[in-house]
């Protein structure tokens, strides 16, 4: 992450966009935020009741710094509307993580503090780090990682999938791959890989996995790509085109495609966000 930068004369001035599955999810939680936010800065507090409502409210935000309480999803909506709006650049944003463990991932790793009361006292004291986003040639955003893991493929005299067994077992692959020792064998994809103008991996090589990661900032990303052979080529890349025959890919926590090729780039210092102020010498 870059050095840290205030958030603003603007900081306290809050819009605060409370996410209705927050709200559903843990109210004590919503309502302690409130409570400490209100009680810190002059916050306008946003009960949006859906996504429309939600972006809405963040576009006539006016001056207010926009505050998102809810999880990794509603974080990637703020984020994702902004860049869509051209407005991330000149954008703070903080979140205060409000949802179940595994939907708090990406903001854990990101560095927003765990609870409430902490995560709201960082968004009135903390500072304003820059952070790199990935940014698809389709103009979706990425904070963390994406992956494009192998697929299971199924065997012997199996009755024919319905469409709900076939969604449920790609989701399955996509978020948490299956393991080697798996009784159903993976089915690795044919896909082109060129990373900088360089080419990493062509169609004659399967691959099991390709991921690409952001390193937070310097403008670089980590690519690795697990072969069908066994091999594992990595590379430090600022832009990365996979193609090849229909693939899927989870971006973050969303699942996309199928699309038969996509280009991420890496944008340096593209976005901001609020997190715990470094202690003094750091």
């Amino acid at each position: 992450m870059s050095a840290a930068e205030p958030p603003g004369d603007g900081d306290h001035q809050l819009l605060v966009l409370i996410d209705p599955l927050a709200r559903r999810y843990d109210g004590e939680s919503v309502r302690i935020a409130k409570d400490v936010l209100s009680a810190g800065s002059h916050a306008k507090i946003c009960l949006p009741d859906g996504p429309d409502e939600f972006a809405r409210a963040l576009s006539r935000r006016g001056g207010r710094r926009p505050v998102v309480v809810g999880d990794d999803h509603a974080l990637l909506r703020a984020v994702a509307q902004l860049h869509r709006e051209r407005e991330l650049a000149d954008s703070t944003l903080s979140l205060i993580p409000v949802g179940a463990a595994h939907t708090l991932e990406l903001a854990h790793a990101l560095g927003v503090p765990r609870g409430a009361v902490a995560a709201a006292r960082t968004a009135l004291d903390g500072a304003a780090r820059r952070l790199d986003l990935l940014v698809d040639d389709s103009d979706g955003v990425v904070l963390g990682d994406l992956r494009i893991p192998a697929t299971g493929a199924t065997s012997g005299a199996a009755a024919p999938p319905t469409v709900w067994d076939t969604c449920r077992t790609l989701v399955a692959a996509l978020v948490r791959p299956a393991p080697a020792s798996a009784s159903a064998p993976l089915r690795a994809h044919r896909l082109r890989v060129e990373a900088d103008g360089v080419l990493l991996n062509d169609l004659d090589r399967p691959v099991e996995g390709v991921s690409v990661t952001s390193q937070g900032d310097g403008g670089l990303a980590d690519v690795v790509i697990h072969t069908a052979s066994g091999e594992t080529i990595t590379a430090e890349v600022k832009a990365v085109t996979v193609s090849g025959p229909d693939f899927r890919y989870r971006a973050d926590i969303q699942v996309a495609g199928p699309v038969r090729t996509r280009t991420w780039t890496v944008r340096a210092g593209a976005w901001a966000l609020v997190l715990p102020a470094e202690p003094p010498g750091e």
